[in-house]
């Protein structure tokens, strides 16, 4: 009777035991706890580096915006300069400007007055420098 019951303590201390070691194995829970982890951290990676290409490409937009603008200013202040200038006929000259350089076009009724305006251009802030196309009309 002794032999057996020892034999019970025995069974139960080596189904403990058993259960006890089976508690230090990862379950399907904490495998899956593990790979869900995994997954943020590389999806977390990934939107790192998405983040940093659309801020590159925002700073050269940004960039490009800024010189448009840059462009667009220059234009608005020489056509400010040209009509506020007696004698210029402001309807016969147009002035485009990329990359701070302006090109006039357009017509003249004397090289005195072609001159000024290039002159009052190329005075303009941010001017780089000034393609004069203007043509010269000649009275009628």
């Amino acid at each position: 009777m002794e032999l057996l019951k020892n034999l019970k303590s025995i069974c139960v201390l080596t189904l403990l035991a058993a259960g006890l070691a089976a508690c230090d194995k990862p379950g399907p829970a904490e495998s899956a706890g593990k790979k869900i982890d995994q997954a943020a951290s590389d999806t977390g990676k990934q939107i790192g580096a998405a983040s940093d290409k659309v801020a590159v490409k925002m700073a050269e937009q940004s960039e490009r915006a800024g010189v448009a603008i840059d462009d667009a200013e220059i234009t608005a202040k020489v056509k400010a300069a040209i009509f506020a200038e007696p004698g210029l006929q402001t309807l016969q000259i147009s002035v485009d400007t990329v990359n701070g350089v302006v090109t006039l076009t357009g017509s003249v009724d004397s090289q005195p007055n072609s001159d000024r305006a290039k002159s009052l251009a190329g005075a303009v802030a941010g001017v780089n420098r000034v393609e004069n196309r203007l043509v010269l009309k000649h009275a009628q």
